[in-house]
């Protein structure tokens, strides 16, 4: 054998591709005159059909194929002395098979870049996989990269991908867990915008951001998505004590100074814009155990919260925010009664006294509005939330001193809206601590002589 000239080899190498190519071109699966192999594909329900196929492509092209057809196989021959390759698969993975064999006679630089859908490439990259097509797995394994996921797809990749190894690498790579620092730089850029005040115009994409850092957050068939350590919390902290100084500062200044209507008709709505902001940062709080900071400042701001909704004219605009305003004070007073956040006497019952009559207030102004206005349902409230509410009220009213809570029960009995919040359980628990409260004392003064 002559030795080739190095000048020459690159020319001959491209002649050799070449004529491949051009042979594979000649072909044509089901040529009966031209081919050498038969290829039998069957199934378990008793389907069975031939398929006309040439040696030199299926030993080029499928590791399968190249050892069944080696002379370590015994062949069988049929009629006109072709050797026959029998292939067994499922019912629901003919097609598939068909596909890849007539993929197997295309040019490799003329595979298609699309698969017709995700769930056809899966179940021709299964059987490339099984029959040893490495140009198609190549082909299959590019596309799915390449292209978006549903979840039910992204379940079937599951189940096939890592019978790869390291041909699936691609893929895997958005499969596999986010590095926990990119987790954390993203909930903190995700913070920060959620509790900016941005364009009206960018309300949509702020409202998906807060979404998002919930769900982050959230405990469901999965572990939340990151856990908050003393930088997060801090950064956490920051963006929410800015949030509430906007909101005071807005507060103090929006609904007042301006007689022009569109003007303060913008200002409610930015106002609007703040309230749900902050009744979403109290969930994200919540699921950071961090209400304390935010608890502490409602409170201190409370009296000026109420006194700015009390001031203003009773329209849809107004009780629609008083609303918001509402949904944020269960948040609060839901922490101070069932002991989240820790107050002191003074400060608990300061809350009570805020925040009972703007409640009682609101709330018989909508039973008395009813159903009878077009927008009821744009001020509606949730009725799990006046409930939440009243609960509340009940657990800070039983924990006051018996004296305070005397107090508070009287005037819930003498005032024209008994009936929300109703008090009954702080009332009989007060009645009966009261009658005992003689013997209990005497008991306790008897244990302390002994």
């Amino acid at each position: 054998m002559r030795d080739e000239d190095p000048d020459t080899a690159p020319a001959i190498y491209f002649e050799n591709m070449v004529a491949t190519e051009v042979t594979t071109a000649m072909s044509h699966i089901g040529e009966r005159s031209t081919s050498d192999v038969v290829v039998r594909l069957r199934t378990q329900e008793g389907r069975d059909e031939w398929f006309y196929c040439h040696s030199h492509i299926l030993i080029e092209k499928s590791n399968y194929f190249a050892d069944r057809l080696s002379e370590n196989w015994p062949t069988c021959q049929i009629l006109d002395s072709r050797n026959c390759v029998e292939v067994y698969c499922q019912e629901t993975e003919f097609d598939h098979h068909v596909s890849a064999l007539r993929l197997l006679y295309i040019p490799d630089n003329s595979i298609p870049d699309t698969w017709h859908g995700i769930r056809n490439a899966l179940g021709i990259l299964r059987v490339a996989v099984q029959l040893g097509y490495q140009k198609i797995v190549s082909a299959c394994v590019e596309y799915l990269e390449a292209v978006p996921w549903e979840e039910a797809e992204e379940e079937e990749i599951l189940r096939i991908i890592p019978s790869l190894g390291s041909q699936a690498e691609p893929i895997l790579a958005r499969l596999r867990p986010v590095d926990p620092v990119a987790v954390v730089g993203i909930f903190l850029s995700a913070i920060h915008f959620a509790t900016s005040s941005p364009p009206s115009s960018m309300n949509d994409l702020k409202s998906s951001a807060q979404e998002q850092l919930e769900y982050m957050l959230t405990e469901d068939d999965d572990a939340p998505l990151l856990t908050a350590d003393d930088g997060i919390k801090f950064e956490v902290r920051k963006c929410m004590s800015g949030l509430l100084t906007r909101f005071y500062d807005q507060l103090e200044s929006g609904l007042c100074g301006s007689s022009e209507l569109e003007s303060k008709t913008g200002k409610k709505q930015v106002l609007q814009s703040f309230l749900s902001d902050l009744a979403w940062a109290c969930q994200i709080l919540v699921k950071l155990e961090m209400m304390k900071d935010f608890v502490h400042s409602w409170v201190e701001a409370s009296d000026m919260i109420v006194k700015a909704m009390d001031g203003q004219s009773p329209d849809t605009d107004m009780l629609v925010m008083k609303l918001k305003v509402i949904e944020v004070a269960v948040k609060v007073l839901e922490a101070i009664g069932y002991g989240t956040v820790i107050l002191p006497t003074a400060r608990r019952l300061h809350m009570l006294n805020v925040w009972l009559p703007f409640v009682r207030k609101m709330k018989a102004l909508l039973d008395s509005v009813g159903h009878k206005e077009e927008d009821w349902v744009t001020f509606k409230m949730d009725g799990e939330l006046w409930q939440g509410l009243e609960s509340a009220f009940v657990s800070i009213v039983l924990a006051l001193p018996s004296g305070d809570q005397a107090e508070i029960l009287s005037k819930w009995l003498s005032d024209e809206h008994i009936r929300y919040p109703d008090l009954t359980e702080a009332f009989e628990v007060w009645c009966y601590r009261s009658k005992v409260a003689k013997r209990r004392m005497n008991f306790v003064r008897g244990v302390n002589d002994v």
